[in-house]
């Protein structure tokens, strides 16, 4: 992330938001080809501890909203992910993962059966990419219907609930990772009860035309402070969540990555539809033990109080290169060194030892497991 001011970037998109970030007194940064508030003048550590505490507002209207409709719509979607798409209930969420055809990561998403529609949220940095490539490979399918005119609002944190359902009642009998349209001063919302902080809280599509005076009701809210994206970074990074472009991107596998919770039975091998997806030769390969596995995700505790960044060079307590950081920072929450990288299989077992060289000196790490911070989601 670039920490040039978004003021000198005359290309740079912005959200419905943008006026009220100002207003607010955040600092705005280019992010994802937009200018985005990566803190206000409370600062990334009280935001942070504010998630954790209370409840946080998040503007992620950079993300890219779209549908898929159509009766064929849920087995064209299977062909790009090795998920269980035609299973998923109405109104059920579900974390999905675009491939290649080598199997590596094209994106991670997130998507709802609504009944008419399949909902898909991806992320904003890839969101052109991931249209293209959706329309290219099932646009005969069914429809992909991009959704330009909704923002996204995410609300995260233990009082998130109490906050919003006095503004849209009902809300509060989501569990998670469902979802369900709701209404609110005559818009339309459609609202998840997920997220990417590790606590309970929702994700909130609303037109772009309502949603700031969405935004300024919630932070009417007694619980609800505004949190930008550095803190949004630290609390996904607790709860042990990838970042896509740093943890994962299309030099790694599901299963390199530590992902293959997110592949149903039914899509592996011996599955009913086992198969069929892009890569699945490789990633099926890799699960079944018949592909090598030259590296793996881990969590990592710096046994110093010496804060270790991403691209960090990680090595044996020999000094031989194992592989390198992909994300790091002070946790706020533990008050302790994190981060996460990849090493090869050897070295990835819970308390294993290792270094990451930090100006050239080695800082002892140990391979954790994570989350770092316990998830604290609504399961009812």
């Amino acid at each position: 992330m670039s920490d040039t001011p978004a003021s000198i970037h005359t290309d740079l998109l912005t959200t419905p938001l943008d006026a009220l970030h100002r207003e607010l007194g955040a600092r705005m940064v280019p992010f994802a080809g937009y200018s985005m508030p990566v803190q206000y003048p409370a600062g990334l550590m009280a935001e942070h501890q504010h998630t954790r505490s209370a409840a946080g507002l998040f503007d992620v209207s950079h993300m890219g909203q779209l549908r898929l409709v159509g009766p064929d719509a849920a087995a064209a979607f299977e062909t790009l992910m090795p998920v269980d798409v035609v299973g998923l209930p109405v109104g059920k969420q579900r974390y999905g993962l675009l491939l290649t055809d080598g199997g590596t990561i094209i994106d991670d998403l997130m998507f709802v059966n609504r009944g008419d529609d399949i909902f898909v949220i991806v992320n904003g940095a890839c969101k052109v990419g991931d249209l293209a490539h959706i329309e290219a490979r099932i646009g005969q399918r069914c429809e992909v219907i991009p959704m330009p005119e909704r923002a996204l609002l995410a609300l995260q944190g233990p009082q998130a609930v109490a906050a919003l359902a006095r503004l849209v009642p009902g809300v509060e009998q989501l569990v998670f990772m469902t979802g369900a349209a709701f209404s609110w001063e005559g818009a339309d919302l459609f609202i998840t009860r997920s997220g990417y902080t590790g606590e309970d809280g929702f994700e909130i599509s609303v037109p772009d035309t309502a949603a700031e005076a969405l935004a300024r009701a919630l932070l009417a809210q007694p619980e609800v402070q505004p949190i930008g994206l550095g803190a949004r970074n630290s609390l996904r990074l607790e709860a042990g969540l990838c970042l896509y472009g740093n943890d994962i991107d299309t030099t790694t596998t599901p299963v390199e990555a530590g992902l293959t919770w997110a592949m149903q039975k039914v899509r592996r091998t011996g599955g009913a539809r086992a198969g069929g997806f892009a890569g699945a030769d490789t990633v099926l390969g890799q699960l079944d033990g018949t592909e090598a596995i030259h590296k793996v995700r881990v969590g990592l505790k710096a046994l110093e109080r010496v804060p270790v960044r991403e691209h960090t060079q990680l090595t044996d307590l020999a000094g031989e290169h194992l592989g390198e950081v992909t994300s790091g920072l002070l946790g706020p929450t533990i008050n302790q060194p994190i981060a996460m990288g990849y090493v090869p299989p050897a070295f990835a077992a819970v308390g294993t030892r290792i270094h990451a060289v930090v100006r050239g000196k080695p800082v002892p790490m140990e391979v954790v497991a994570t989350p770092f911070v316990p998830t604290r989601y609504y399961r009812g």
